[in-house]
């Protein structure tokens, strides 16, 4: 297997696949290609039905897409777990992760991770004056601290034990950090929300990629 990324730095769709991938013990290779140059463009538009990335390579196929890739995973390496064992907790797991990878548009656009904000190494920026992002930071506040009220008693991730959606939300808390928001503003007052950002922040594939980038 091969994944395919952008840059380390900055690529957050890159590293939901490539966490998933390691939760699995996959034995897979990296192409790591730099879009914002000439060459590494043309590269990404010759390997990407999209042109965009992450896209894994795997038995003859081209799989894009880091929802896809993670479904796939879930499918190849069913001992991963990569989803919760209990019926109800793996509905909003999978509600969770769909959020994530179509929502929070303001976060996106007004956190935005490239060369000059990185999502890994010291680099901070003040926190966007915005409504709207506003408002995306209190919905992830809301929908960490109830995923993790209902079912996280088992570890620190949303659903206890690391799962996929965790995998979708690491780019997230990287945004948090380096953007500098105080979840607490929003509604975090006990900090439930900030202490499973942190967990993030500290789980050793996502140090390991942190120290790749």
């Amino acid at each position: 297997m091969e994944l395919i990324i952008g840059p380390r730095r900055f690529s957050t769709w890159s590293l939901r696949p490539w966490l998933v991938l390691k939760r699995c013990g996959a034995e897979f290779t990296v192409r790591e290609l730099d879009f914002n140059t000439p060459e590494g463009h043309a590269e990404m538009l010759s390997v990407s039905p999209t042109g965009l990335v992450p896209v894994l390579r795997v038995d003859g196929e081209t799989i894009w897409d880091s929802m896809a890739i993670s479904v796939f995973c879930a499918e190849r390496f069913p001992e991963a777990k990569l989803w919760p064992a209990d019926a109800h907790a793996r509905w909003l797991a999978r509600s969770a992760a769909c959020e994530m990878h179509g929502g929070f548009s303001a976060l996106r656009t007004h956190c935005t991770m490239n060369p000059d904000h990185p999502m890994v190494g010291p680099e901070r920026s003040p926190t966007p004056q915005n409504d709207a992002v506003a408002a995306d930071i209190r919905r992830l506040v809301t929908l960490f601290r109830g995923l993790r009220d209902r079912f996280g008693a088992g570890g620190d991730f949303l659903f206890g034990e690391w799962s996929v959606p965790d995998a979708f939300f690491t780019p997230i808390a990287t945004r948090i950090r380096h953007y500098q928001i105080d979840l607490a503003q929003y509604g975090d007052e006990d900090g439930v929300a900030s202490t499973y950002v942190a967990a993030l922040l500290q789980q050793p594939d996502f140090l390991e990629w942190e120290a790749l980038a």
